[in-house]
């Protein structure tokens, strides 16, 4: 019979204090990296396409911004808890270190199976869970990113309802752009990038 499962954050206390000794950390440091900075949890309700009301639970969780703003991505998915976006948050953060780039270590989430919600229903949540999540993020302070379940469409109303709420998506966009970009992430410029990018990577190799 198998153990029970190791969630996400108790797998990356693990491997922290298993590589802790190597990194000749004072004992202070090396308490507080093995806690989050922050954890917002969210209970907010959508409309439904059948005009019912469902309450939805998010999250968003700062590890460390000791580097940096942190980031990190969002995900929809019926599993997410706040103990999975603790763990990953804390990688991301060993991510960013390790590489030597200056930011900190985030993730945010809700529990839903995007793939059972109606587009309209798709965008209530995201809206009403980016609203929620707003207090956190800033291009100073946290910054957000695609993961599971959260298509280049959810980003793009992510990005829509952050500069409406707090009217500041020229710090993302140049005046410009914006209105220009927008639109293109909606209809697939994330794809169009991708798939420009691959074929100069294969160009390049000769492939």
């Amino acid at each position: 019979m198998m153990g029970q499962a190791q969630n996400p954050h108790e797998m990356a206390l693990a491997q922290f204090d298993k590589a802790a000794p190597y990194l000749d950390l004072k004992a202070g440091i090396a308490e507080m990296l093995r806690h989050c900075k922050r954890e917002l949890t969210v209970n907010f309700p959508v409309k439904m396409d059948d005009g019912s009301v469902k309450v939805f639970t998010g999250y968003r969780v700062h590890h460390s911004a000791i580097l940096g703003p942190t980031k990190g991505g969002i995900r929809y998915h019926p599993d997410v808890t706040l103990e999975e976006m603790r763990g990953l948050a804390m990688l991301m953060t060993w991510k960013c270190a390790v590489v030597n780039i200056p930011y900190g270590g985030a993730k945010g989430g809700v529990g839903c199976d995007a793939k059972t919600l109606s587009p309209n229903e798709l965008e209530n949540l995201t809206r009403r869970y980016t609203t929620e999540i707003s207090i956190l993020m800033s291009p100073e302070g946290d910054i957000p990113a695609p993961d599971v379940g959260t298509t280049p469409q959810v980003m793009s109303w992510i990005m829509d309802t952050y500069s409406i709420d707090g009217q500041v998506a020229l710090h993302f966009l140049g005046s410009d752009l914006q209105p220009i970009l927008i639109p293109l992430l909606s209809f697939g410029l994330h794809e169009l990038l991708v798939d420009a990018l691959s074929q100069r990577v294969l160009h390049g190799t000769g492939q």
